[in-house]
């Protein structure tokens, strides 16, 4: 009943500012489709907590700007609004998280790596701010770390995180593996050799991590990712039940 009351309410006019502001594709979009995503960001922000981290100071920019980029992932979608998630921590810049490696000799190594973001499937995703809002030289790369943490939580929501997200049966299955295994190795060939790629190097590095930089290509450079490797756009359209191209 209260989040029927929330719901209900009037979207803030300084939420749509911060929208105009920080989401370039937002003034683009159709009417329903701006219905449904300010709707959505109602929910993420009456369901998730943010939290601020290194002495960030939360405000209805932050909190907007991340809900809206995140739920442009759930447009037309028959889906809850990412239920595992329950946190949203932010940090001013890239934040240090601890690692340790083992090497094939037992030695494990303790390092500590610079971050950008990182999801978690306990419920937390982390993220720096000034890589989040609306950054010119991210948006010049087609790279949206928002959009690629929350494409983790979307992979994370079938108990692991494969690069497979919840598809509808069995026979998306078969193709999403067959399509998203050829554009894998095809990307780790490119980045083997230096080639130049629409998609992120970095999706070589695992299936997950492909899954979650081609979703960032698919709605920052989906006219390009359409041209270069139009199999895998139809499998994102297919998947993601939008086609960004209508919004350049």
């Amino acid at each position: 009943m209260r989040l029927r009351h929330v719901l209900a309410q009037a979207f803030p006019l300084n939420y749509s500012k911060i929208l105009r502001k920080n989401l370039p594709a937002y003034s683009r979009m159709p009417t329903d489709l701006q219905m449904q995503l300010k709707r959505r960001i109602r929910q993420f922000l009456y369901q998730k907590t943010f939290v601020g981290c290194g002495g960030l100071v939360i405000t209805d920019e932050i909190r907007v700007t991340i809900a809206g980029k995140a739920c442009l992932l759930l447009l037309n979608r028959n889906s809850d609004v990412f239920p595992q998630l329950t946190h949203v921590l932010v940090y001013p810049s890239a934040f240090v998280a601890p690692r340790q490696q083992m090497n094939a000799g037992g030695v494990v190594t303790h390092t500590n790596q610079g971050l950008s973001g990182e999801s978690w499937s306990d419920g937390r995703v982390i993220l720096a701010w000034d890589q989040s809002a609306n950054n010119p030289k991210t948006e010049a790369l087609g790279q949206d770390v928002v959009l690629h943490e929350f494409a983790h939580q979307l992979d994370s929501e079938t108990g692991s995180v494969n690069g497979a997200p919840a598809l509808k049966n069995a026979a998306s299955y078969r193709v999403w593996s067959q399509v998203m295994g050829q554009e894998f190795e095809q990307l780790q060939l490119a980045t083997e050799h230096g080639a130049p790629t629409v998609i992120d190097p970095y999706g070589a590095t695992s299936p997950a991590e492909f899954f979650a930089v081609t979703t960032e290509a698919f709605f920052k450079k989906s006219t390009e990712l359409a041209c270069a490797h139009p199999a895998l756009f139809e499998q994102l359209r297919g998947f993601y039940c939008v086609d960004p191209r209508d919004w350049v």
